[in-house]
């Protein structure tokens, strides 16, 4: 069998998909257009130019042409995964039907936030993480997956009581400022890593309490992805802030699911779930005020072998792909 799987795959975790099929077996291959990148800096001169004085921006032209002249390379494929179909245009798609059986969508953010109704017409099966989206759009339901292999708590030594990794967004920060300020008062050991343009640090003063700064690292390069699981095996809970327009669970909840750490979310979802456990799982009251200390010094409950099966990537391939069908 032969799939293929295109994507943008800036955080790296598409190629844990393309990693666990080729274990099955299959001949799989991976069309990461963020992996696309000038020649030379004189390319990279000349687009930056175009981008600043003309308007346009020649690189992403050159990577909808790098997808095609992937595809021709590789050729006829039984399956084609397209991760979020919105960065890609119509006319591309149109091509990439034409090299798949069975062509595949997978949406990683809301329609709301990336809208691609016009696109959906090329796939015969698509599938979303986002609870209004399947409701609204008769998408197939799926959660992002747990990719990481299983290490109990029992074998960790964390020193942190809390960490958190994200972007720059001033709906999370503001969420965050607020639970910053109901920690303090409880001792909480809390770190923030912050991936972002240099110029967003001078920002932070507008959403950010001054006695709180001193909480955030801040990084211009985000953490490699090898690197993350070390971060989080250094703490007792994981924080996860929603964007604004998500109904979906990220990706840290299924991480946290492989290493047995608590987790602490304004995703009030999560409840929906079959693993949600009030033990492990505390869901954001509206001011915070369920915030407690006893959260933090309670052990992580296991969840069902069962359960926690369903969630790792070689369930979600086979579901995906049907290839247990």
């Amino acid at each position: 069998m032969k799939i293929c799987l295109i994507s943008f795959d800036f955080w790296h975790y598409d190629e844990h998909i393309v990693e666990k099929l080729s274990d099955r077996g299959i001949q799989a291959c991976h069309i990461n257009i963020g992996a696309f990148t000038h020649k030379n800096t004189g390319e990279r001169i000349k687009n930056t130019f175009s981008k600043i004085f003309l308007g346009k921006n020649p690189k992403y032209h050159k990577r909808q042409s790098f997808i095609l002249e992937s595809l021709e390379k590789i050729g006829k494929q039984d399956q084609i995964l397209v991760i979020n179909p919105e960065a890609i245009e119509e006319s591309i798609h149109q091509k990439i039907r034409e090299y798949a059986d069975r062509n595949i969508a997978y949406l990683y953010d809301s329609m709301a936030r990336n809208p691609a109704t016009h696109l959906l017409h090329y796939f015969d099966t698509i599938f979303s993480f986002d609870d209004n989206d399947v409701q609204n759009f008769g998408f197939e339901k799926i959660t992002n997956y747990n990719y990481l292999d299983h290490v109990p708590a029992s074998k960790q030594r964390p020193k942190l009581d809390l960490f958190y990794i994200t972007s720059y967004d001033q709906k999370r920060l503001s969420a965050l400022n607020l639970l910053i300020n109901r920690l303090n008062p409880m001792k909480i050991k809390f770190e923030v890593y912050m991936v972002g343009k240099k110029g967003w640090k001078n920002k932070l003063n507008q959403i950010i309490d001054k006695k709180n700064i001193d909480v955030l690292k801040f990084g211009r390069k985000k953490i490699a992805h090898h690197a993350l699981p070390a971060y989080y095996k250094n703490t007792k809970v994981i924080l996860d802030l929603m964007r604004a327009d998500q109904t979906g669970l990220s990706f840290r909840i299924f991480e946290a699911m492989a290493l047995e750490k608590k987790v602490i979310t304004d995703n009030p979802t999560i409840k929906t779930y079959d693993f949600y456990n009030p033990h492990n799982i505390l869901v954001l009251d509206k001011n915070f005020r369920n915030v407690k200390k006893d959260f933090f010094n309670t052990p992580y409950e296991k969840l069902p072998e069962e359960v926690y099966h369903k969630y790792t990537l070689d369930h979600w391939i086979d579901t995906v792909f049907k290839l247990n069908s």
